[in-house]
Parts: C-alpha cells; sequence; structure tokens
C-alpha cells in the first residue's frame, strides 16, 4: 500500500496517465462500473488505516451544510452562531467551510473529536462507494492526489479495467 509520503510524487507522475484512464471509465457501463469502485473500496479499507494518514482531514476543507452545523453545535454544546463565529466562514462559492485547515476537530493521533458527529462531507470521503461514481470522476481523480486509498483503488481498476 502506497505511503503518504510517496503519495504527491506517484500521482504526480502518474497524472496524465490516470486523466486518460478516468476519460475511459467516464465510456463505461455505470452499474458495471460503481461494482467495480465498491468492490475495491471494501478490499483496499480492509486493509488501510485512516488514522495513519489523515491527509483528508489536513488539506481538504469539506463544505459544511445547515445539518452539518446543528449536529456540531449540539455536540459541542455551543449556539450555531458561535459555532460558525469559531470555526467556519464563506468561501467563494458562498459555501460553509473550516476557516483554518488542518480541520480543528483534528488531533495529533489523527482521531477526530467529533467523529461521530463529523460533517456529511466526512463521512462520506473519499466517496469511492457511493451510487453513480461516474458523477463525481473527476473529484475522484482529484483525489488520487490526497488519499492513497483512492489512489490505491485507481491502480487495482487499472488492471480490472485494462485486461
Amino acid at each position: 500500500m502506497i505511503k503518504l509520503e510517496e503519495l504527491a510524487k506517484l500521482a504526480k507522475v502518474k497524472s496524465a496517465e490516470n486523466k486518460a484512464f478516468f476519460r475511459k471509465l467516464e465510456k463505461m457501463d455505470t452499474r458495471r462500473l460503481d461494482g467495480y469502485f465498491h468492490n475495491l473500496h471494501e478490499e483496499v479499507f480492509d486493509e488501510i488505516d485512516c488514522l495513519e494518514c489523515g491527509n483528508c482531514c489536513r488539506s481538504l476543507g469539506p463544505r459544511i451544510s445547515d445539518v452539518d452545523v446543528a449536529r456540531v453545535s449540539n455536540a459541542l454544546k455551543v449556539k450555531p452562531a458561535k459555532l460558525m463565529e469559531t470555526y467556519l466562514r464563506k468561501d467563494e462559492d458562498g459555501d460553509l467551510v473550516f476557516r483554518n485547515m488542518p480541520c480543528p476537530f483534528l488531533q495529533d493521533d489523527n482521531y477526530c473529536s467529533i467523529y461521530p458527529d463529523r460533517p456529511k462531507a466526512c463521512r462520506e470521503y473519499p466517496h469511492t462507494d457511493r451510487r453513480r461514481i461516474y458523477q463525481i470522476l473527476p473529484l475522484t481523480l482529484k483525489n488520487t492526489h490526497t488519499c492513497p486509498a483512492v489512489f490505491e483503488i485507481t491502480e487495482r481498476l487499472k488492471l480490472l479495467v485494462n485486461k
């Protein structure tokens, strides 16, 4: 399994190859594509421990919904306005995101201090087990630069699809 320290270099080296591969995936039967991704997601996440990495929590700012604000503020026992003032800002698209990265709830051991109440985007990351994966292939390609598991899923998918 690829280590985080190697990911940036390998993702850069494989960038053009991966872009071409993802263009090929866009033409694939969507149910077959979902099946490949779901099986590989299970396989890779049986082998990888996200707590050894935490790169997503250090580098990606998830979109925070109003439901997330309510859930997190309830968990922290603060008013939603205080949560927003302390931890959130509106980005250039008008979406709520964390004011600063890494995530303010990421601890030194890569555990999340609000894990049971974390935002939906965090719950679903890296999205490789979602239905209709074809809808987010550009995001998945981008995530090969951030998440060692997505990079590994992509490499294994190449072996299956290019047989």
